[in-house]
């Protein structure tokens, strides 16, 4: 059974637990700045197993005008199991009135599949254009 908490506490260790799991070392090379950017986003969504960090969304911006789906990562050993679908869907729902909504992830066909079926139209078939820059 897999439960679903809103803007809980997380452990340190539970953090760089579930980041290190999918491979976002970046991350964890400074917690610091992790704990920082997971609590100041404007929500953040976990999925637990028992005591286990299985699963989180994070979402930052205004929730008003523009929200901006920064990180979703699920356990590679909970992968599948539709709780990436779970929470997005919560996410989604929770900031339904937001008229802009993006984010920016790396180019993979299950990855651009994910993200259609919740409405998102990548920046190379639609009317928008992207940019980023990265130090």
């Amino acid at each position: 059974m897999i439960d679903y908490k809103e803007n809980t506490e997380i452990k340190r260790t539970d953090l760089e637990q579930l980041y290190l799991s999918v491979g976002w070392f970046a991350y964890t090379l400074d917690m610091d700045i992790l704990e920082n950017a997971v609590n100041n986003s404007l929500s953040v969504i976990t999925a637990w197993q028992d005591d286990k960090l299985v699963g989180l969304i994070r979402a930052v911006g205004d929730g008003v005008t523009i929200l901006y789906v920064q990180d979703i990562l699920i356990n590679p050993e909970f992968q599948n199991k539709g709780i990436g679908t779970i929470l997005m869907t919560k996410i989604i729902d929770k900031y339904n009135n937001v008229r802009q909504k993006v984010l920016l992830t790396e180019e993979a066909p299950d990855v651009r599949h994910f993200y259609e079926k919740f409405n998102f139209v990548s920046c190379d078939q639609g009317n928008a254009v992207a940019f980023y820059r990265e130090f």
